[in-house]
């Protein structure tokens, strides 16, 4: 039961947009210890606090005006030269912003927070007074964690290992307990005009005014993912216009229905029907990509919480180190977002924790004393592009290969073979470690295998390239969306199947003279690459029908091989139905053609790790006698 009787619209609407609020804050905390003289940036960070404090004070949230007022308070005297900024008074900014956060989570769920806790109001009366607080403040627990995260893994990979310096050199801090990632929250502040106070007030105002922007409900999925979205009324606009059009098509349609059966079958008639099906087809294509744009939202909503997790996580390290976004206005489906977090979360806190040495070992190296890690996104075709960068230590490929040796994943004569791009991709195998000890900040992730298999959830691929001495780039490859997914449709023993196109590089014909056997199985060699060759049929489990007359040169997540198909029937943009109440190995679902006829679409990575994909090899001389 709600403590806020009449009020859970308004609280929503608070919760919301002070969430936005508060993360811009945290961002511009961040961007102001870089550059304390900066008043304008100051001067921004007290407006939006001061705006979050005068929604709570609306509807009451009374422990949330005190935090909020004394944390103002602290603002006021940096504003007026009162009080000089250094790391300790950040601390104990950020430790109050984080507690707001908290506060936040247990507003979400209908109940009243409980007062700051004690020592957070005492450090800040500290500061006010010119003293420093004596202990470190603890950290604020989010209420609520923004994804749910898979349990402590013992085998999770010791990137402190992994990541090869060229001038040895020890940590020299003890590292703490990591800063907690933060909630997950629904943005909203690219689409609020920064001047405008975004109140419970301001919120309950506008609902009787046309809105600039309005929130769109979708069903609830639980998981922690939040049910609502923005949605620029320009995009409502369009979707609004294109539906009148196919009505007015749809109108046209039936007259012409109506002449037709009438026996009114003359060159006029059908030329104006075929005119109305064209137009159809054009407004059906833009509705649909109208649509999913309503869906779409800037990555950046996402990248603005991890300069502040890094930032904690650096200090508590004792590093230097800048995390630079560029790309935030890039657009994605919110959805995938939402999953994007966790992995982010891990690759982001690697990064700071074991990508990146610390400033005496950067220095020894003869590296300038502060890190940089690089945080992008960009549109690369129909596919988005999201890179990591750090400037540390890289990786070593032979470590990583006597490693996975070493705990029995692959054999001696299995990782001789493996080239270097090959080994860094060993750190995804599920059970690779090469951790002697747990720290306090390490082995608390999901685990690379783990990220991988949630980028691989978002039909995205996930690569490394590393160089010893010089950094890291790990580089994320999505679709835009997951609603519609580009797929080449192809045919095995009589019946169409989908492959999802992001995997298909190029289609080849195959000639029995080139198939050649490497260590028992078939392979072709295609520009001076050997590539193993596979059967669709035989991945499947079922018996050929023919020889395979086409190959699709395809490119997993490590692993590039040739399809054998028997024809292919050519590209579609297909809508993946699940299948109810079955979930067969190697299927992601099923979609209709444009006969009717139902087409399964196949879940290549899953089918590959299948026991049957396993042994999908032929022999050579079953792929030529067929």
């Amino acid at each position: 039961m709600s403590e806020f009787g009449g009020m859970e619209e308004l609280l929503q609407d608070f919760l919301m947009e002070s969430n936005d609020l508060l993360s811009d804050v945290d961002n511009k905390l961040v961007e102001l210890e870089k550059r304390p003289e900066d008043r304008a940036l100051l001067n921004d960070i007290f407006r939006g606090f001061h705006t979050i404090k005068g929604g709570a004070g609306f509807l009451n949230v009374a422990p949330m005006v005190t935090l909020c007022h004394r944390t103002e308070n602290l603002f006021d005297k940096l504003r007026n030269a009162e009080l000089q900024l250094n790391p300790e008074v950040m601390d104990v900014i950020l430790d109050a912003t984080a507690s707001v956060r908290d506060m936040f989570g247990t507003l979400g769920q209908g109940l009243m927070p409980r007062d700051a806790d004690g020592a957070l109001l005492a450090a800040l009366d500290a500061v006010l007074s010119g003293r420093m607080p004596q202990a470190p403040v603890p950290q604020a627990t989010p209420a609520t964690p923004p994804v749910a995260s898979a349990p402590q893994r013992s085998d999770e990979p010791d990137w402190n290992s992994l990541y090869q310096a060229v001038v040895p050199a020890a940590r020299t801090t003890t590292p703490t307990a990591p800063a907690p990632a933060p909630v997950e929250v629904v943005p909203a502040a690219a689409l609020v005009p920064e001047t405008e106070p975004v109140t419970a007030v301001a919120a309950a105002s506008r609902a009787a005014a046309p809105a600039k922007n309005v929130t769109a409900s979708k069903s609830a999925s639980g998981g922690g993912h939040e049910n609502t979205i923005r949605i620029d009324t320009n995009r409502l606009d369009m979707v609004l216009n294109l539906s009148g059009e196919i009505g007015l098509t749809k109108n046209r349609l039936t007259t012409l229905r109506t002449e037709i059966l009438q026996g009114n079958n003359d060159s006029n008639t059908l030329r104006s029907l075929d005119e109305a099906i064209s137009q159809l087809d054009l407004l059906v294509g833009d509705l649909q990509n109208a649509v999913m744009k309503t869906r779409m939202q800037p990555i950046g909503r996402l990248f603005q919480k991890y300069p502040r997790l890094a930032r904690d996580l650096a200090r508590q390290l004792g590093k230097d180190v800048e995390l630079v976004l560029s790309g935030e206005e890039t657009e994605l489906d919110k959805t995938m977002i939402e999953d994007l977090n966790d992995p982010l979360v891990h690759l982001v806190r690697n990064a700071v924790d074991h990508g990146v040495e610390s400033t005496a070992e950067r220095i020894a190296a003869g590296k300038k004393p502060q890190s940089l890690i690089q945080l992008t996104a960009e549109q690369v075709g129909d596919h988005i592009l999201i890179e990591i960068t750090d400037d540390g230590r890289g990786m070593n490929a032979d470590a990583l290969r006597r490693k996975a040796v070493e705990k029995g994943l692959i054999d001696t004569e299995a990782a001789n073979a493996l080239d270097e791009k090959q080994c860094l991709q060993l750190i995804f195998l599920p059970g690779f470690s090469t951790k002697d000890q747990i720290s306090s900040v390490s082995g608390r992730g999901v685990g690379m295998d783990v990220v991988r298999t949630n980028i691989q959830k978002l039909n995205g691929r996930i690569d490394i390239n590393s160089i010893p001495g010089e950094g890291t780039r790990i580089s994320i490859s999505l679709p835009l969306t997951l609603a519609i997914l580009p797929v080449l449709v192809v045919r095995a023993c009589n019946q169409p199947f989908a492959v999802p196109l992001a995997m298909v590089r190029e289609i080849i014909t195959i000639d029995p003279e080139a198939i050649q056997e490497v260590s028992g199985n078939p392979t072709i060699v295609v520009r001076d690459e050997i590539l193993p060759l596979k059967t669709l049929a035989g991945l499947l489990g079922w018996a050929p029908t023919q020889k395979p007359g086409f190959g699709v040169l395809m490119q997993s997540a490590e692993r590039s091989f040739i399809l054998a198909i028997d024809s292919f029937v050519g590209r579609d943009d297909v809508v993946i139905k699940p299948l109810q109440n079955i979930r067969p190995k190697g299927v992601a679902g099923a979609t209709l053609s444009g006969d009717g006829s139902v087409v399964l679409v196949l879940d290549m990575e899953d089918l590959l790790t299948a026991k049957d994909g396993v042994s999908g090899m032929v022999k050579t001389s079953e792929l030529i006698t067929i």
